[in-house]
Parts: C-alpha cells; sequence; structure tokens
C-alpha cells in the first residue's frame, strides 16, 4: 500500500488554483493561540498563492480575554471597535479586489518560478 500511495502523489499538483485571489483573515479567541493561528493561515494562503488585502486585512484579537464562556457572545456584543476592525478587513479585501481587477494590484512575485515546489 505504500508504494501504491506513493504512485499516487508522485506528481501530485497541490492547491494552487486559488492564486491571485484576495483575501482578508480574522482570528479571535479567549485564552491563546491567535498570533500563531493567523500566521499559519496567512502563510498557507500565501504559498498558495492568495493576496493578503494589506496589514489591515490580517487581524488577531482576544475577545473576552479570560472570561467565562457563558457571557462570552455578550462581550463580543459590546467589543464595538473589534466589530469595526472586522469591517476594516472587510473593506480592505473589498478595495484590493477592486485593485486586482482593474489591474493596479499585482502579485510583486508571480512571474517567479518557485526553486522548491512541493
Amino acid at each position: 500500500e505504500a508504494e501504491e500511495a506513493k504512485a499516487l502523489e508522485k506528481d501530485w499538483h497541490y492547491p494552487k488554483h486559488l492564486a491571485g485571489r484576495v483575501y482578508g483573515l480574522v482570528v479571535h479567541g479567549d485564552v491563546a493561540g491567535i498570533e500563531s493561528t493567523r500566521r499559519s493561515l496567512s502563510d498557507w494562503l500565501d504559498w498558495m498563492g492568495l493576496i493578503d488585502a494589506g496589514s489591515t486585512a490580517l487581524l488577531d484579537r482576544y475577545v473576552g480575554y479570560y472570561e467565562s464562556y457563558a457571557d462570552s457572545h455578550d462581550t463580543l456584543d459590546k467589543d464595538t471597535a473589534f466589530q469595526e476592525e472586522v469591517r476594516n478587513v472587510a473593506r480592505s479585501v473589498s478595495a484590493a479586489v477592486a485593485a486586482v481587477r482593474s489591474g493596479k494590484l499585482l502579485q510583486p512575485d508571480r512571474k517567479l518560478a518557485n526553486p522548491r515546489p512541493k
């Protein structure tokens, strides 16, 4: 079975069909790990060739840090600054999509060949 799996995986192309599309990320949590989660997701999306919509579009925030789960929805509802940050992520993505469509935003490395393709 191992040889069969290796044969199937040979020349397997990893997902790059979304390359050139724009993304934004909102990662929130209440205890730990949001920074590394956002970084892992953005690194993966970048590797697949997606274009981040700028620093405003990559958000990680703690909401209700170490507070009760029972109150978490109320805490989120009251955090209007976080809600506005999320709206700004969406605005950044919208602006970046418009820029890509008009040809004003291009992926700087789009013509470079990867010397270590997966």
